[in-house]
């Protein structure tokens, strides 16, 4: 199993918990697992070569988020040339989201489960062991007919019980390299970590955020005929939210305590809020509680003294929702060792939050920061700009609320990840921005940071670029001059972000300066 470079520019600092946790379940099932984390150790192509040459391997299983393509597709080609026989395996998120692409894309590539692979994968395992290779009856899988076609089965459904899984292989993982880039200053105690290490206590999330994906781990995925009768996937607003006991938790982390002493640990999860909000708002006051009872407890919670003279105990972060959260709760979060807590603000202004989908609106995004910073949780926003529906007025209530906040950062931009609404909305423009080749675009995907695929009906890519170091600056100077520059060009810069006009998304419009102050929250 190979889990490929996550983000060349930074550091290894998560540990690959999804593939760790399938090679768990081969390893319950009693077959010999080897897995290399070509993220944490990133000795380059000719180690990568050794690797796949060390052994005579009956199956080679790869997978990640779309944005790992790059390494996937320079792997598959090592492994293929230098172990032809082996059985190639690919999952996860990058193929899920668009099976038929990536097995024309990628020819190494004999069979691809998609969705939620704790069932599939050791069912594929063990036709394998048994030299069947038809795979017409499996469900969630994808792979090549005699004829090239790319065939689709069935959805696999997803399990319903969190706790029948086992705990990562952790012991197959080469944890002393995420632990040396333990320490992050996002808190104090995160700061001061020396030990800390992924889990994820729960999957799905409840929002419809149209930047969004889920790619068959949420119920979210079907498959349908397309228009030439074929099965595609199809992604839905089917929500299927499952987490893990407490005690489930708490017994995980005292294990990673015990065998790795362990500091702190980082929920995964895409939004602890909505799994509180899905379990009736007692999920975290059951795990706080447990938490303590426990002993994981860190002393300085436990003694009200400050964090940096803490002497034992585990410390945890996660991510929240502005709308869910409340004092309450995060009080008792805090008191179990909560340290800081992701929240998705994205823009503070009206119309932008409007057509977003995730149910959150301007006086949500301006109190939830507030109310965890006073209950001492250390909030980390995030901000995007270049939204469909962006214009001068929405960055410039976003920079007067950042002020307003004394928040600084610089802001992601809106990107149409496949699997998201945004992407089937968009995807006309996407190809016309890469000269018709969408594989160009997968292979320029990152995290956000950087510019791909434009969706803004206003700005160009270079605008773009000056608004985010605006943003970053706080400067309303600055976003004045631009905006009186820009009215001397066209209304439409960027005619190339034209969505299908199915999703019905309303394209921005220049509104008289009367119209606009009345349809715009005042700060």
């Amino acid at each position: 199993m190979i889990n490929p470079i996550v983000r060349e520019e930074s550091d290894p600092e998560s540990i690959p918990y999804g593939i760790s946790l399938l090679a768990a379940i081969a390893l319950e099932k009693g077959h010999l697992v080897q897995l290399y984390d070509e993220n944490a150790w990133r000795k380059g192509p000719e180690v990568m070569e050794g690797v796949i040459a060390a052994d005579d391997w009956d199956v080679i299983a790869i997978g990640g988020l779309t944005t790992t393509y790059g390494s996937i597709k320079a792997t598959l080609k090592t492994c293929r040339r230098v172990c032809p026989k082996a059985f190639i395996i690919a999952g996860g998120g990058f193929l899920t989201s668009m099976p038929k692409e990536i097995l024309t894309w990628l020819p190494e590539i004999d069979l691809g489960i998609m969705g939620e692979a704790f069932v599939t994968w050791p069912e594929v395992l063990k036709q394998i062991d048994n030299k069947n290779l038809d795979f017409s009856k499996t469900l969630g899988v994808c792979f090549r007919d005699k004829n090239g076609k790319v065939v689709i089965t069935p959805v696999r459904p997803n399990i319903h019980n969190l706790d029948i899984l086992p705990y990562p292989a952790w012991d197959l993982l080469p944890l002393e390299i995420y632990f040396k880039n333990s320490s992050y200053l996002y808190s104090e105690a995160g700061y001061l970590s020396k030990r800390r290490i992924d889990i994820m206590g729960s999957l799905g999330c409840g929002l419809i955020c149209k930047f969004c994906w889920h790619l068959g781990t949420t119920g979210d995925m079907v498959v349908n005929k397309d228009a030439n009768g074929d099965n595609d996937v199809q992604f839905t607003y089917g929500r299927n939210i499952r987490y893990h006991s407490p005690e489930y938790i708490v017994k995980m982390v005292k294990t990673l305590v015990e065998r790795y002493q362990v500091d702190f640990v980082g929920f995964v999860d895409e939004n602890l809020m909505t799994m509180d909000v899905a379990s009736g708002r007692s999920w975290l006051k059951d795990l706080c509680a447990l938490w303590i009872k426990e002993g994981l407890q860190p002393t300085s919670r436990r003694d009200g003294l400050p964090d940096n003279q803490n002497k034992g105990g585990v410390f945890w972060a996660g991510t929240s929702h502005a709308s869910l959260s409340n004092k309450e709760i995060l009080e008792i979060m805090y008191k179990a060792g909560c340290s800081q807590l992701v929240y998705g603000i994205e823009s503070f202004d009206p119309v932008i939050l409007k057509n977003l989908g995730k149910g959150v609106n301007q006086k949500h995004n301006l109190t939830a920061p507030k109310i965890c910073m006073e209950t001492g949780i250390i909030p980390i926003p995030n901000i995007i700009i270049g939204f469909p529906l962006e214009t001068f007025q929405s960055v410039r209530t976003t920079i007067e609320s950042l002020i307003q906040l004394g928040i600084h950062c610089k802001p992601h931009f809106a990107t149409p990840y496949p699997g998201s609404e945004w992407y089937y909305s968009y995807k006309d423009s996407i190809l016309e921005q890469y000269d018709g080749d969408l594989e160009k675009f997968i292979l320029d995907l990152g995290d956000a940071s950087k510019i791909s695929a434009v969706i803004s009906h206003n700005f160009s890519p270079m605008q773009l670029l000056g608004l985010q170091q605006i943003v970053m600056q706080r400067d309303l100077r600055l976003l004045d001059l631009a905006e009186k520059h820009w009215g001397k060009a066209d209304a439409m810069v960027n005619p190339l972000a034209k969505p299908k006009e199915s999703f019905n998304i309303v394209k921005a419009k220049v509104k008289a300066p009367i119209e606009e102050a009345l349809t715009r929250t005042s700060l």
